[in-house]
């Protein structure tokens, strides 16, 4: 809800002057269209989400960074693109007393990339895991759930591999979470939107349809057919359904290796036994975004009912001056996360009065309670099985999406800190007895699956 003071009938409006001026003449100020203030109680439910939203990402391995609230224009028009929306109308621009083009940030993707190549952290081992949250400012329509300074959960796995199991991981974790608050009605979304190789032929066969039908799009719509045509895809409008359904859909227009990786993603989905519906009018607003895109919906929001959206950027990096690592991340809209737990009661009711669960772990976020070290395909589900296992007990769990040698994964995990590696391989699979190894000093034990819980259980509370 909007929130401010309000003038009372009669009374004069605000108008502009000095300090001393508006002393003793009466005047109210109410906050400016399009923010508002967040009172208690309300505040007590978003100190909730935030705290669940640490303590699941860092069982995961993800650590908190903090980012400016502003950064240099050209920085979102560069990733972003010059041509969306976002750069094209809403943001909040201007130029500083040194003449430079500043822009408070309108999503923080650019800013944690940025801030990788910065601080070179492409020298650290693995994949780089980072979370942010905080306000975001975009100059567009308000409505429910959607403000001018809104607010943002997200995450980035930056790193050399792409494989669709980190993009399932992330994937499990966002439900994870949505899990621990008792957001009821989530749904995953998925989709493929291709790479640099086979997308820009679709763009362009989309362009061609679209312009043979253009007098029938509505004003927005028609702009994009030239802006950027996939954007038309996502429209809303009612009298726009009809031509869209009968658009070329970009699956039939995957390369090879996009369709091998949209296949194997989904593979890893109905490994972890996440449900899910391919949407393939599902893009992202952004240019940066290639192959996965994902969305989750929930009840409680009306027409604009997505709650999370994100995806691939593999080129970003290198777009941006660093080297030609690989990325993805999402972005919790946590405005509409707040409504959507406030509207649905049995949600709000449960978690009113619970306390948020603290990791359990043996390490402070950013470190590695347990390094799964798995061998051979016979062993990748039941890892993936222990790992979330571990992680839902509050243990910082990392897991390989590609298998490694045995050797490099153990100094894998030795680079990381880790305090322990799991071996699972196919000897430990048959016998369902696991290898734990500490990594100070070597120390081994083969323990089943229930004793592994309660051993780390107990070591992390000695």
């Amino acid at each position: 809800m909007e929130s401010g003071v309000t003038r009372a009938s009669g009374e004069p409006a605000a108008t502009t002057g000095g300090a001393t001026g508006n002393f003793g003449t009466g005047m109210k100020f109410q906050s400016i269209k399009g923010v508002r203030d967040i009172l208690p109680p309300e505040t007590a439910l978003w100190n909730r989400v935030e705290q669940t939203a640490r303590s699941v990402f860092g069982a995961y391995g993800f650590g908190e960074i903090r980012l400016p609230i502003f950064e240099s224009t050209e920085l979102f028009a560069r990733s972003i693109g010059a041509d969306t929306d976002v750069v094209a109308k809403e943001m909040y621009t201007f130029v500083d007393r040194d003449s430079e083009s500043i822009t408070l940030r309108p999503e923080a993707t650019a800013s944690a990339v940025r801030a990788y190549i910065e601080h070179g952290m492409q020298t650290l081992p693995g994949n780089v895991k980072l979370y942010y949250m905080g306000p975001m400012f975009r100059r567009e329509r308000p409505q429910k759930g959607r403000y001018r300074q809104f607010y943002q959960i997200g995450a980035e796995v930056l790193g050399p591999s792409d494989a669709p199991g980190i993009d399932a991981e992330v994937i499990e974790m966002l439900l994870a979470f949505f899990g621990k608050l008792g957001l009821q009605g989530a749904t995953l979304f998925v989709n493929s939107i291709g790479c640099k190789e086979c997308r820009p032929r679709y763009v362009a066969l989309l362009r061609d349809e679209l312009r043979q039908v253009v007098d029938k799009l509505g004003v927005d719509s028609r702009r994009r057919v030239e802006t950027n045509p996939l954007r038309v895809l996502d429209s809303k409008s009612p009298e726009e359904q009809a031509i869209i359904e009968k658009l070329p859909r970009i699956a039939d227009h995957l390369c090879e290796s996009c369709r091998a990786h949209f296949a194997r993603l989904q593979e890893e989905l109905k490994l972890r036994g996440i449900s899910y519906e391919i949407n393939w009018r599902l893009v992202r607003g952004l240019d940066y975004y290639m192959r996965t895109t994902f969305e989750i919906v929930a009840t409680g929001l009306g027409s604009q009912n997505a709650v999370c959206g994100g995806g691939r950027y593999d080129g970003l990096v290198e777009l941006l001056g660093g080297p030609a690592v690989k990325g993805i991340g999402f972005a919790i809209g946590t405005d509409r996360l707040i409504l959507s737990l406030q509207e649905n009661s049995a949600s709000a009711a449960a978690g009113a009065g619970t306390a948020v669960a603290t990791t359990n772990g043996l390490n402070p976020v950013g470190k590695v309670d347990v390094f799964v070290a798995w061998m051979g395909e016979v062993a990748y589900a039941p890892s993936v099985r222990l790992a979330r296992r571990l992680r839902d007990e509050g243990f910082s769990v990392e897991i390989p999406a590609e298998e490694m040698k045995f050797k490099k994964s153990l100094g894998m995990a030795d680079r990381l800190g880790a305090t322990y590696a799991l071996i699972v391989g196919g000897d430990e699979v048959a016998s369902a007895q696991f290898t734990l190894k500490r990594l100070a000093d070597g120390e081994q034990k083969k323990l089943p699956e229930a004793d592994l819980v309660e051993y780390l259980t107990v070591q992390s509370a000695g």
